[in-house]
């Protein structure tokens, strides 16, 4: 049993308020989730998401200037991030640095426009296209997700494009479109705080309300309700790319996140790819040496997922005898499920993450960041029993069902990703794809 006590309030202005006390250290992790992310962002209009991510850090009305230096001379460590769902930020400040803390993230909740500044706006744009070349357009395989999303994905779908967003819709973004899009999403109505570590809940609670309560609420946000994506068909494309060895990319369309069947694809993909005792790795590694790798994994996301298996061909092999060493694989799981070791190690290895992801008060992934998460997508902080029953919970006939329904191999997106020039190493009967 996974117990994590907590307090909760909500602000009059909707700012959701999580405290968790542990003083086993002078040190409280301060963690701010906005429920806004690229699917939040509309065709010919992404990017804004992530670009904030940036924008957030470089002042605000009351303290126009970068937010690293004060926290870090406080003794703090700090981050953000931003994915297809949420936006987040947090700081592991001493004690004796909360205040400071909280008061530089309600300044950029609630002021952060009146300092938004053209200049400011021109170079953090380029810093994130220059951070999309870096990371996408510049790095071996760094165009796969692209190319993955848009065929897995219609065009309109929320999913389908990367969070990054398109470099034309960055260039041709004005400093009023990204404004609106932060009046729309960065607000106390759509944000949720969770301070952990040495403070308990109604010194929590004051504070949040100190700091916060006079900024305005905001709007509501629609919820995005985009049709269910399907694939009536394997798609079979290739991507030439400058590296050096061919690299397959299997995906399915799977569970969302906490969704039916989701922590069944965990634990298969756990069996199929996950370390040296794996399915795929004793086949294709081990035993044949057709691949220098193979690695499977849920990707879970809020409105839908997708399950991925990844193979990279050893020296001298192209990518078919790849494909069938997969489906063989493939198949065993779906003919058979999986065997009682499968099942031990998976829950076992599920159970171990939850653990040692529970270790830390603060930073990505530690308590402070798990309460948010599940308070964002469940509306309950303490769901970390409901969570990890889900794994070990798990039936070798659920995993079957959930595997039969989602893995069928006419129902999947086959990349090929090959040297230039060098074609006929890829599966046969692709079509070439182009990412800009």
């Amino acid at each position: 049993m996974v117990r994590i006590d907590y307090t909760k309030t909500t602000l009059a202005n909707g700012l959701q308020v999580i405290v968790h006390e542990d003083r086993a250290l002078p040190i409280v992790a301060v963690n701010v989730w906005y429920h806004v992310g690229s699917k939040n962002e509309e065709r010919g209009r992404t990017g804004f998401a992530h670009l904030f991510e940036h924008l957030m850090f470089e002042g605000s009305a009351h303290y126009d200037r970068g937010y690293f230096q004060p926290l870090q001379d406080a003794g703090a460590s700090l981050n953000g991030s931003t994915n297809a769902d949420r936006t987040n930020y947090w700081e592991v400040v001493p004690t004796g640095a909360v205040d400071l803390a909280l008061w530089l993230e309600s300044d950029r909740m609630g002021y952060l426009l009146p300092a938004l500044t053209e200049a400011k706006f021109e170079n953090q744009r380029n810093v994130v296209l220059n951070e999309r070349r870096q990371n996408y357009e510049n790095r071996p395989y760094g165009s796969v997700s692209l190319a993955l999303l848009a065929a897995l994905y219609p065009d309109e779908h929320p999913y389908s494009w990367a969070t990054i967003g398109e470099a034309a819709d960055l260039l041709a973004a004005s400093l009023d479109d990204v404004a609106a899009f932060f009046r729309a999403y960065y607000h106390p109505a759509n944000a949720s705080l969770v301070l952990a570590g040495d403070i308990d809940g109604d010194r929590g609670a004051s504070l949040a309300a100190k700091y916060f309560d006079e900024i305005p609420p905001g709007p509501i946000p629609r919820p995005v309700t985009p049709a269910q994506a399907a694939l009536d068909g394997e798609i079979r494309l290739v991507l030439e790319d400058r590296v050096e060895l061919p690299r397959l990319y299997l995906a399915w369309h799977s569970a969302g996140l906490f969704g039916d069947g989701d922590a069944e694809l965990d634990l298969a993909a756990d069996a199929l790819g996950s370390g040296k005792t794996s399915r795929l790795y004793r086949a294709l590694v081990y035993d044949s040496r057709i691949a220098t790798d193979v690695a499977a994994g849920q990707a879970s996301r809020e409105l839908a997922g997708f399950f991925q298996v990844t193979a990279t061909a050893a020296p001298g092999f192209g990518l078919a005898p790849i494909e069938e060493a997969i489906n063989r694989q493939l198949h065993s799981i779906l003919d058979g499920g999986l065997t009682d070791a499968e099942m031990t190690r998976g829950r076992a290895r599920a159970e171990a993450h939850f653990v040692y992801r529970l270790q830390n008060i603060g930073g990505f992934g530690g308590r402070s960041d798990q309460l948010n998460a599940y308070n964002v997508y469940l509306g309950d902080p303490g769901s970390f029993d409901r969570d990890l029953g889900r794994y070990l919970q798990a039936t070798p006939e659920g995993i079957l069902d959930a595997a039969r329904s989602r893995l069928r191999p006419d129902r999947r997106v086959a990349l090929s990703v090959v040297p230039r020039g060098r074609l006929d190493l890829a599966l046969p009967g692709s079509r070439p794809v182009v990412v800009t």
